[in-house]
């Protein structure tokens, strides 16, 4: 890890946090509400280092293998977030990092990582993961914004599983303001079922002033905390 390194990440901290500081400011929301969510998948553990130096507590990762080999390497004790699509047959080795999932969408797979969960002896906390796609269309994942009410009441019959939120990612092309306030609607529903589900993980690097207008708790980072992502080999 070089100085220039950790002067790069300090600075799109910074640049960061005034973007999130001002869209609180705007949305006339105290700046406590909202949480940034490093997401450093395919950047290496020693960024992960740095950025909790610097005071970031959490960590967003969608490969199960490289979340699990850069834990072992991280020395800060920090929280792991799943942030990618699940699949079942992963959800054991998942619950075993993870200190929450971002996209659960479908009872089979809160069931599979209810067993994973059971598995490590742990509780695991999940979003739930809401389509703001067109009706008709899944490009991005999510259950159906009709169907968040049953899905909540399968998971809250899980033991080892606590739903804190909802989660969503913006349609490609779309207005995002329009989508996030599809998810603040949904997010209500939810809250008549799971009144502590209060976490909205909504908005990344092009979308978050949109999101936190519209409620969310916590922006996952990506290109503008660490910049483009290194080629993979």
């Amino acid at each position: 890890m070089t100085q220039d390194r950790r002067a790069e990440l300090q600075r799109n901290l910074d640049e960061v946090n005034a973007r999130v500081d001002a869209a609180c400011a705007a949305a006339h929301r105290p700046r406590t509400d909202v949480h940034i969510l490093a997401v450093t998948k395919s950047f290496p553990a020693s960024d992960i280092d740095v950025l909790a130096e610097l005071g970031c507590t959490d960590v967003g990762e969608n490969r199960d293998q490289e979340a699990r080999e850069k834990k072992e390497q991280v020395k800060a004790g920090l929280r792991w977030h799943m942030i990618g699509q699940v699949q079942r047959k992963k959800a054991k080795q998942i619950a075993g990092w993870a200190d929450l999932v971002e996209a659960v969408d479908r009872p089979e797979l809160a069931d599979a990582l209810q067993l994973g969960a059971q598995g490590v002896e742990k509780n695991l906390d999940i979003l739930m993961q809401i389509s703001l796609d067109p009706i008709g269309t899944q490009n991005r994942g999510g259950v159906d914004r009709s169907q968040v009410s049953a899905l909540a009441e399968h998971i809250l019959t899980l033991s080892h599983l606590t739903l804190t939120g909802v989660m969503a990612v913006a349609p490609v092309g779309s207005d995002p303001s329009a989508a996030f306030e599809l998810l603040a609607g949904a997010h209500e529903r939810l809250l008549r079922v799971a009144p502590q589900a209060q976490m909205v993980s909504a908005g990344m690097s092009a979308d978050l002033e949109a999101a936190i207008m519209h409620g969310a708790t916590q922006v996952r980072i990506g290109g503008a905390l660490l910049g483009n992502r290194p080629l993979l080999t």
